[in-house]
């Protein structure tokens, strides 16, 4: 085996280990995942005759939870109606505050609706304890009797939080000490508290200041392991902590905490998110747990405990701290985290291991999305810069598989000469590279190197929101999800779902975007000679074929991004054979696979 078929078989297995790696771990698990309903969830609330238990679960040092015992479920609405409340409404965010508690319990965003059609509903965030799936964030003080908690009434002369016009709650324990919270809101996604105590008491008091998101009932997760969700966080110099749902159940007592100085903690979806950030001045412990009762839906929360403060009588504290809850759109995560000084909060958004080629992608595609106005077309104007990026190394790999074909007929003489002796073919082998000025493996670099970058647009593309629901032209109405055609139900001619086939169905979903993408690929084929090894051919044969499937289920816009490089690549390579004095096989091979096979004898 001469050194160009070792090479065009490692190009090969590693093709067909990255896609058929991409479709075990994250096709199948797609689809899988898709066609689960999420259950209904149960709030967990404290029985009549227990004491609430306010601020975080046990990992940040607070005492554990009491019994808990499930409640029958209310409507969202009736969740709603069943306290006092002050409303939100912003540019980005409509919903409510609950006085009872004081917790931040309803947003929804206004921006987002469900489905690519602007007539369903907007995406509902957060929702009050009670409600089918509760989700809420809330601050406040732990450590001495009275702290108000969650059956806590606060009192409000404000009716409604609009940007500019901050909110003050007021609640007074009889017991010497009055609590203000005063809560301020952006136009985009981002709250601010001041929770303040005075101790107009005759004995000094220690409190400490918390903060959390608690999430109850496992919500539906795309299941791809090049995403996260579930909780995740910054906590001092620790590098960011990402725990799924149910990898906290793997931890001692499902609970996990670290100290700190600087950072928050939240819970993650795909595309939208709820965090707490405590004072970054001050040290913390960051806490992630899951708990609830036997035989109801696990309760998720990641918490904030800061340091003690003691208040002497008369004396009073203020703590701030942040509340985001909302969309994880890019520019606006990356402005917080500079404008608030929070620490790593772009971490928020799961660039991944690539980030420092993933990142800057995206920013090139958004700039470019900014003058053109569509996604699409900046995908493709990205995959143009790309390839001149890459044109000089690529340019040289061309060059020298050009002349690997030029001097085969040597490499056949050699191997006559020296039949038996494989360490003088090799010698001799080298010797002709080197004469020639030939890389054998210079042919392979190209796609090595671009493996790193497709991962990087398949993460832009997969996680980031500013792709959601982004069209294209014709049919694609969602960049980020896979082309909507199908070809084995004739376009939508034959009313059945060939996805739900077992073992094979992740592969059926075969829309017009992957058949193109196939076709430029066996074009690009094409374009050399036929190679002579039954096994080289074999592969030529049917590597257009099985990249066609395999990129059926993956979203539009990586689809579209691989047929446009691989249009590319046909006209460089076409330019570069051209250049060397290459014949160009593509029509002569076309001839013969269509023309009429000789009769048997």
């Amino acid at each position: 085996m001469n050194q160009d078929q070792k090479n065009l078989y490692l190009a090969f297995a590693l093709s067909i280990l990255v896609f058929v790696g991409w479709n075990y771990f994250y096709g199948a698990p797609q689809m899988e995942k898709s066609r689960q309903m999420q259950a209904a969830s149960q709030n967990p609330v404290t029985p009549v005759g227990q004491t609430p238990v306010p601020g975080p679960a046990n990992p940040a040092g607070i005492a554990p939870l009491a019994p808990i015992a499930p409640v029958m479920l209310a409507s969202r609405a009736e969740a709603l109606a069943a306290s006092p409340r002050i409303s939100i409404d912003t540019k980005s965010l409509k919903g409510s505050i609950s006085l009872k508690g004081g917790r931040i319990d309803d947003i929804s965003l206004k921006a987002y609706h469900e489905t690519t059609d602007p007539q369903s509903p907007i995406i509902e965030l957060f929702s009050p304890a009670g409600s089918p799936k509760p989700y809420y964030a809330e601050t406040g003080f732990v450590g001495a009797p009275g702290t108000p908690d969650a059956a806590t009434l606060w009192t409000s002369e404000a009716t409604a939080l609009t940007p500019g016009k901050p909110v003050t709650l007021q609640f007074d324990n009889g017991q010497g000490l009055v609590f203000k919270r005063e809560i301020a809101v952006d136009e985009d996604y981002m709250f601010t508290l001041k929770d303040s105590v005075e101790n107009m008491g005759s004995a000094a008091v220690a409190l400490q200041p918390y903060a959390l998101v608690r999430r109850t009932g496992k919500p539906l997760v795309a299941g791809y392991a090049v995403l996260h969700e579930g909780m995740l966080g910054v906590i001092g110099e620790s590098r960011i902590q990402e725990i799924t749902y149910d990898g906290i159940e793997k931890e001692i007592g499902a609970k996990k905490s670290l100290d700190g100085k600087a950072g928050w903690v939240g819970i993650t979806d795909k595309y939208w998110a709820g965090a707490v950030i405590p004072d970054q001045s001050a040290s913390f412990k960051g806490g992630f747990s899951a708990f609830g009762a036997p035989g109801a839906p696990r309760t998720y929360q990641a918490d904030t405990l800061s340091e003690a403060i003691s208040i002497v009588p008369g004396g009073s504290a203020v703590v701030t701290s942040r509340v985001f809850a909302g969309a994880k759109v890019s520019q606006i995560i990356d402005r917080y985290g500079t404008t608030e000084n929070i620490k790593n909060f772009d971490l928020m958004i799961d660039w991944g291991w690539f980030y420092f080629i993933t990142k800057p992608l995206f920013r090139l595609i958004d700039l470019i999305y900014n003058m053109v106005g569509n996604f699409g077309l900046a995908i493709l104007i990205v995959t143009v810069i790309v390839k001149g990026a890459f044109f000089p190394l690529a340019n040289r790999s061309y060059m020298s598989m050009a002349k690997m074909k030029a001097v085969q007929p040597q490499l056949a003489a050699i191997k006559e000469r020296f039949p038996d002796d494989k360490a003088k073919q090799q010698q001799e082998q080298m010797a002709l590279f080197k004469k020639e000025k030939i890389n054998p493996v210079a042919g392979c670099l190209p796609m090595l190197l671009q493996i790193p970058v497709f991962f990087a647009l398949y993460k832009v593309i997969f996680v980031t929101i500013e792709m959601r629901h982004a069209p294209f032209y014709g049919w694609i109405h969602d960049l980020s999800a896979p082309d909507p055609t199908n070809l084995f139900t004739l376009f939508g001619l034959i009313p059945w779902d060939p996805t739900h086939v077992p073992i094979f169905g992740q592969f059926l979903g075969l829309g017009i975007w992957p058949v193109i993408m196939g076709i430029s690929m066996f074009v690009q084929m094409k374009m050399n000679p036929e190679p002579t090894d039954p096994t080289q051919k074999m592969m030529f044969t049917w590597m257009p074929l099985i990249f066609t499937f395999m990129l059926g289920s993956f979203p539009a816009g990586l689809v579209i991004y691989w047929t446009w490089n691989n249009i590319l690549s046909v006209s460089q390579q076409g330019l570069i054979m051209k250049k060397a004095g290459v014949k160009i096989e593509l029509w002569d091979n076309l001839k013969s696979l269509f023309a009429p096979k000789p009769p048997k004898s």
